[in-house]
């Protein structure tokens, strides 16, 4: 039986981490958050490679996918679990093709994951033809964290839910009083990085999340 995609994923940004990395990676994957990406626009390559190295060591033999936003080449360097990228971003198969063999089955059966952020509909339909593991949609809400102008609200959620199976991952000003509508509308997962990262006590909020994700799927 293929397991449940993960409902909580973990978006681990520079200017949100302060200290190590691979310890807020640890202590998340110890409170049950089944995927992490680390995302780091402003980094130098080499610089990129050692943190997300550094997490996927941390991880290792643990159940959660580790993700690096942008850079497959760096995600198989690191022995990352996948790859996460944009519409400005190589192609999902193209994506794959930068790590080969390993990453060349997709739609879960690989061991390397491409995931691709969409913004319109248009882009859900497109993305749904391709390999991708899973498919981004928002910004759900307004969000510090990405500028952008657009905010597509949970309503988008049920239209791109009537455009394909692979599972949903909401994005996007996600906190806990908005979790419940945003998997009510059809999201398999939210994506957090503030109302995750900068709280105080980001694992109790982890299970915060894992606890409203069950309640949707009982």
């Amino acid at each position: 039986m293929k397991p449940a995609f993960p409902s909580v994923y973990a978006i681990l940004t520079a200017d949100l981490v302060t200290g190590d990395e691979s310890a807020i990676a640890r202590t998340l994957a110890n409170a049950g958050v089944g995927l992490i990406q680390y995302r780091d626009k402003a980094a130098s390559s080499r610089t990129l490679f050692e943190k997300s190295a550094r997490i996927a060591h941390a991880l290792a033999g643990s159940d959660v996918r580790f993700i690096v936003n942008d850079r497959p080449d760096i995600a198989c360097l690191a022995g990352a679990g996948g790859t996460h990228v944009g519409q400005e971003d190589l192609a999902v198969e193209d994506a794959r093709a930068v790590c080969g063999e390993a990453a060349s089955a997709g739609t879960g059966a690989s061991s390397f994951w491409v995931g691709v952020s969409t913004h319109t509909l248009d882009q859900v339909g497109e993305v749904a033809k391709t390999s991708a593991d899973y498919i981004a949609v928002g910004p759900i809400f307004p969000t510090s964290t990405k500028k952008s102008d657009l905010v597509v609200g949970s309503d988008f959620i049920r239209r791109a839910r009537k455009l394909t199976s692979k599972p949903l991952v909401a994005i996007g000003g996600i906190t806990v009083a908005r979790a419940l509508e945003v998997f009510r509308a059809g999201a398999n997962c939210v994506a957090v990085a503030s109302d995750l990262i900068a709280a105080a006590d980001p694992a109790a909020r982890a299970r915060e999340y894992l606890g409203i994700a069950a309640s949707c799927c009982k």
